[in-house]
């Protein structure tokens, strides 16, 4: 069973830099870590090649250089290969272009049973991207994955976790899962595969070695874009009321009259 592993770098909350210009984000020499939603990607999937004895797990994330410290954390929790796709050609892509370049990187790996998505990343919140890359290599997807139930050649079945329960959902294989935290609790890196991650080699492929249409990549192939981004206006502290339910309420009373807790 050969599993493909989606993951992103995210710059660390605190560290969020706009370019200006482009409004999107900037990522080179920001101070990231890897989107903790794929970390639940990443333990599963080797938590199923493990279960089944066989196989192999391999990482992809398309971003700058430094992306490749995420390769090398993931190769330390488990994962056998990895492969970065790294390119100025893909600055500013959208949703769109990035599941396409990522569909392209996958399609290139080409031996895949399973491709796992965290079910979004926290700098975007949109989880098109797991969905979008289904979309492109033209497979059956499962959002929103809580829990493998069942897993053998050519078939799976798992539970969906959806508004007001959750839903079980058979597929046939190739298939991609985006899954959610409640799928599993993931592991600390061992020394063992800290010292392999040192070793490991990092595969890198660009634009040309990936032969992609370059009006599907970057800005030109981002239909969505970014009109405006600005820091929201800080509130003023809150004010904290004391005394009786009865004398609080005029208090909040006065207050609201005031305008001061609009």
């Amino acid at each position: 069973m050969n599993i493909v592993v989606c993951i992103k770098q995210v710059p660390d909350t605190t560290e969020v830099k706009i370019n200006p210009e482009t409004n999107t984000l900037i990522r080179d020499g920001v101070e990231s870590i890897i989107n903790p939603f794929d970390t639940y990607a990443i333990e599963e999937a080797v938590r199923i090649k493990e279960r089944l004895g066989a196989g192999k797990v391999t990482v992809i994330t398309m971003g700058p250089p430094q992306a490749e410290d995420a390769l090398k954390e993931a190769i330390a929790l488990g994962v056998d290969e990895a492969v970065l796709l790294t390119d100025r050609g893909f600055a500013g892509s959208d949703t769109l272009a990035t599941s396409y370049t990522l569909a392209m990187g996958i399609k290139k790996i080409a031996d895949y049973d399973i491709i796992i998505c965290g079910k979004q990343a926290i700098d975007g919140d949109t989880a098109q991207v797991g969905p979008g890359i289904a979309v492109h290599l033209n497979l059956p997807q499962i959002t929103y994955v809580r829990k493998i139930e069942e897993l053998k050649e050519g078939y799976i079945k798992a539970e969906r976790l959806e508004e007001d329960g959750y839903g079980v959902i058979e597929s046939s294989l190739p298939v991609l899962l985006t899954v959610v935290k409640e799928i599993n609790e993931p592991r600390l890196p061992s020394l063992k595969g800290k010292m392999r991650a040192k070793k490991q080699e990092i595969v890198k492929w660009g634009v040309d070695e990936l032969g992609l249409d370059k009006d599907k990549i970057g800005l030109k192939g981002s239909p969505t874009w970014v009109n405006k981004i600005f820091a929201p206006e800080r509130k003023k502290g809150g004010k904290v009321l004391q005394g009786e339910p009865k004398d609080m309420a005029q208090e909040i009373v006065k207050e609201l009259k005031k305008g001061n807790l609009i």
